[in-house]
């Protein structure tokens, strides 16, 4: 049983889960543009949506990519210029800070989100469901800190690198790396990947349509129709 736990959800649902983010976002653009939104709840309470809303994003957006660095550079490429244990307190300094900020700014928008009246009987069951996940997956990171801490060796880190990069370069035994690792993170893990699988049927899927054109575009000329006086 055991060994089924670790190469299905660690092996095999890895794949599963990216197969169905690929597929299922672009089938959603194809056939669904008009829903490939994130709906604004400014204008039902403003209050406390902005701090939340930059917090969030400013946390999450340096987690993804601090992740996206540290689990897929292969060892031999910084092991000259950093040992891993250097590394690895650096992602715990970075991704612990990271971590406060957006846990900060995620917990004000699901304050929001379930108990101001208004936004909360406009809200999808998926748009519930995003805040809340997100929120369940940085508690689950943060409380990841003091474990890390605990394999002084990057031991740990480098097994989850292994895996990551096993994983996306599909070599096979990607689950043996996860085999010794501490229950938090393979609980990390699996939401994370699960994050992914639900990724087209949400309204993140407005991450792959952020404005970066809005950046050079030409200012926009607005004329009144009636002359002032």
């Amino acid at each position: 049983m055991t060994n089924f736990y670790f190469s299905f959800f660690f092996g095999l649902y890895p794949y599963i889960c990216l197969t169905i983010f690929v597929l299922g976002t672009l089938i959603r653009y194809d056939r669904e543009q008009y829903s490939w939104r994130a709906s604004s709840s400014q204008l039902l309470a403003d209050k406390g949506l902005k701090v939340g809303n930059i917090m969030f994003h400013i946390g999450v957006i340096f987690i993804f990519f601090g992740h996206l660095v540290g689990l897929l550079t292969p060892h031999a490429l910084y092991e000259n210029f950093i040992t891993a244990e250097q590394k690895q307190l650096l992602a715990i300094i970075a991704g612990g800070i990271a971590g406060i900020i957006g846990f900060i700014g995620l917990t004000i928008l699901v304050f929001r989100r379930l108990f101001v009246e208004r936004i909360r009987a406009t809200s999808s069951k998926s748009d519930i469901a995003v805040v809340v996940i997100f929120w369940v997956q940085i508690t689950l990171g943060l409380i990841t800190i003091p474990y890390s801490l605990s394999h002084k060796d990057a031991t740990l880190m480098l097994n989850l690198s292994e895996w990551a990069q096993h994983i996306l370069t599909f070599r096979s035994g990607a689950a043996e790396y996860i085999v010794e690792t501490d229950w938090i993170f393979q609980v990390h893990l699996i939401l994370g990947m699960t994050i992914f699988l639900l990724f087209p049927f949400t309204r993140l899927v407005h991450i792959l349509s952020a404005p970066v054109r809005y950046t050079w575009r030409p200012y926009q000329v607005v004329r009144s129709r009636y002359s002032r006086r």
